[in-house]
């Protein structure tokens, strides 16, 4: 899992094969698929390690946080930035390579999705909808935009400042699950 957390995040899932993951792992392509049925699978369970440690996180940082919208916005944007991005390899597996990595995550890249949308919808439900919108799509909108400000975070050549990502999501998320 190790070599593979590496490998995935740099080359790229495309870019490495089973052979190079047993060589880095040092062990044998035999020990591999007594783990794995994959390098997909292998993937997979790298992604939802990374997913359920995020969603941990946030959903600890929102719980802590004093009950106004805008509290609980911050802290779980400033928490789930802070997470992602402490490893690069973490913020590249689950915001590049579940993308290029085709159909192979789609499911587990949907359930994550999910699992994100209704810590959303959970933590503004004491608060009135905005502009009366349906929660879980506007919790959709604001989830791809922070994914989309994670992606210029790695792929910038000047990477924009960790602080400068999460004003700028706060931003979203507040006008956007605010009240009207």
């Amino acid at each position: 899992m190790t070599a593979a957390y590496t490998l995935y995040a740099k080359p790229g899932f495309t870019a490495t094969t089973i052979e190079r993951l047993c060589s880095e792992a040092r062990i044998s392509n035999r020990a591999f698929y007594e783990c794995f049925g994959g390098r997909e699978e292998l993937l997979q369970a790298l992604h939802e390690r990374c997913v359920e440690e995020s969603l941990a996180v946030v959903a600890k940082a929102v719980q802590e946080a004093p009950k106004t919208l805008d509290d609980r916005v911050k802290a779980g944007i400033r928490a789930y930035i802070d997470f992602t991005t402490a490893d690069w390899r973490r913020a590249r597996i689950m915001h590049v390579e579940v993308r290029r990595s085709g159909d192979v995550l789609t499911l587990s890249r949907q359930r994550a999705v999910d699992a994100f949308a209704r810590l959303v919808e959970e933590a503004s439900a004491d608060f009135p909808q905005a502009a009366g919108l349906n929660r879980r799509l506007v919790a959709l909108g604001v989830i791809g935009a922070l994914q989309e400000l994670l992606i210029e975070w790695l792929h910038s050549d000047e990477q924009p400042p960790i602080d400068e990502l999460a004003d700028v999501a706060v931003h979203i998320f507040i006008r956007s699950l605010g009240t009207p």
